[in-house]
């Protein structure tokens, strides 16, 4: 249990950091950004199946249209999700990035009732209401939808809805994603390198050329230990830990690249923190009347 809590804390808190990181690579474009990590990512897994000799899954998958259509479409929804989280970053928007996953976990609920037919308890359908609640006052103050945060949160629960299902373990599933992923982005990686626009031949800085190269590990290591985390510890703590990333990122946009948050703004997020609170609870309450049961 604490092993697992570890693994999936270290998860969520990397991913937290993730603007950071992103900032560091601003000249290079969110485009290019994607298709680097796509590449090394793919690298760095195949060195890790290698590795652990993980190879025997990928002959049977491949002989099996559906699930090679399935990891298609959730590895499309993972690069739109990649490349509109490196936009936002790069673009002045964390605070808009971090809001789209605090969202997340009531449209994974939504996805539930409107795709596998599940039915909600009343607490699940008064924190979508609240939620919704806020995402309309964002809304009316901004005089525009919170596309950002809603795209982000919309391209991750879908993903998550097919991963949900999906016919492979998290290392594999990452793997094969990044391998259908890998022939896009390498020959963008080769037409920008005919152009002499490949960031990582042209950057003066090696500083730059490692953090592309390190796209790799970032991007698969704490997915992998999400993974640990998440077979180790109950669902109910799982979603108290995964707040962490989002308040990370909230906060960096915050104190460290110097974001807006005007009154008007909290007082949005303070309405969808609401209905998170409001469902944390009510999972809780409902898993201990479970438990007691």
């Amino acid at each position: 249990m604490n092993r697992g809590v570890v693994y999936a804390a270290l998860a969520f808190l990397i991913w937290g950091l993730f603007p950071l990181y992103f900032k560091a690579l601003h000249e290079v474009p969110p485009v290019q950004i994607l298709a680097h990590r796509m590449v090394w990512s793919l690298l760095f897994l195949c060195a890790v199946l290698t590795v652990r000799r993980q190879w025997q899954w990928l002959p049977d998958v491949l002989r099996r249209p559906r699930v090679v259509g399935t990891f298609t479409l959730s590895a499309l929804l993972l690069s739109a999700n990649w490349f509109i989280y490196i936009w936002a970053v790069n673009n002045g928007h964390v605070i808009d990035a971090s809001l789209g996953y605090f969202i997340n976990p009531l449209v994974n609920v939504l996805l539930g009732l409107l795709v596998l037919k599940e039915r909600l308890r009343p607490g699940q359908w008064a924190a979508i209401g609240v939620a919704a609640t806020g995402v309309l006052w964002l809304t009316w103050q901004a005089g525009q939808l919170p596309w950002i945060a809603l795209l982000l949160a919309a391209t991750f629960g879908a993903y998550g809805l097919l991963r949900k299902t999906a016919a492979l373990a998290a290392l594999e599933g990452l793997s094969f994603e990044t391998l259908l992923l890998f022939p896009l982005a390498a020959i963008y990686v080769g037409w920008l390198t005919l152009h002499g626009d490949n960031a990582f031949l042209n950057t003066p800085s090696d500083g730059t050329r490692w953090l592309l190269a390190a796209a790799g590990p970032i991007t698969a290591i704490p997915l992998l230990l999400f993974a640990a985390g998440a077979r180790r510890i109950p669902l109910s703590v799982l979603g108290m830990l995964q707040y962490i990333g989002p308040t990370i990122q909230m906060l960096l946009g915050l104190t460290v690249f110097g974001e807006t948050f005007s009154a008007a703004r909290l007082a949005g997020f303070v309405i969808i923190w609401s209905a998170l609170a409001l469902y944390v609870m009510e999972g809780l309450w409902v898993s201990r009347r479970m438990a007691t049961a």
